[in-house]
């Protein structure tokens, strides 16, 4: 039986992984508004990301007679300027993701729920793979961004890329 504590941290972090998905979908939007398709598929594609894991922590939860509880999602709030802001508003958002489920973990670990202890442990390595892909993606922005040519080039990258579904275990 998952601790109430416990339980109540996942609940929370499937809204918050459903908002992730709605943040990063307005970072699409605002790259699609500037004519960046690679740029709006990349976060196209971190919105499925955060959308499946949302719905593993739904699983998750399901399958140790927790109860789900969905909330209402809040609406993105960000407003840009450039277009390294989503990319500095990512990264900044992932780490706020990271201190979650590190919470997340040590709340588990408190109570010796060992079980959503190991579940956890695929979230903390992605939460690395994603502080890393955002940190890249900044610092290859900076380095090509303001050539008109190194920015297609690295949009025509961006767009290329393909949704691969996390193989999770529950």
């Amino acid at each position: 039986m998952l601790d109430k504590k416990v339980a109540e941290l996942l609940n929370q972090q499937i809204n918050k992984e459903f908002y992730s998905a709605y943040l990063y979908l307005d970072f699409a939007n605002f790259y699609q508004s500037k004519g960046l398709d690679g740029f709006a598929n990349w976060y196209q594609i971190q919105a499925q990301e955060e959308k499946d894991h949302a719905m593993l922590f739904y699983q998750y939860l399901h399958n140790n007679n927790g109860t789900v509880t969905l909330e209402s999602i809040d609406k993105p709030d960000k407003q840009f300027t450039n277009l390294c802001d989503p990319l500095k508003a990512g990264l900044e958002h992932e780490e706020y993701v990271t201190s979650l489920i590190h919470n997340l973990y040590a709340a588990a670990n408190e109570v010796k729920d060992f079980r959503t202890m190991q579940f956890l442990d695929w979230f903390v390595k992605e939460q690395g793979e994603e502080e890393t892909n955002a940190n890249n993606l900044i610092t290859r922005f900076e380095l090509f961004g303001n050539d008109p040519k190194g920015l297609y080039m690295l949009d025509s990258e961006l767009k290329a890329r393909v949704y691969t579904a996390p193989s999770l275990v529950l």
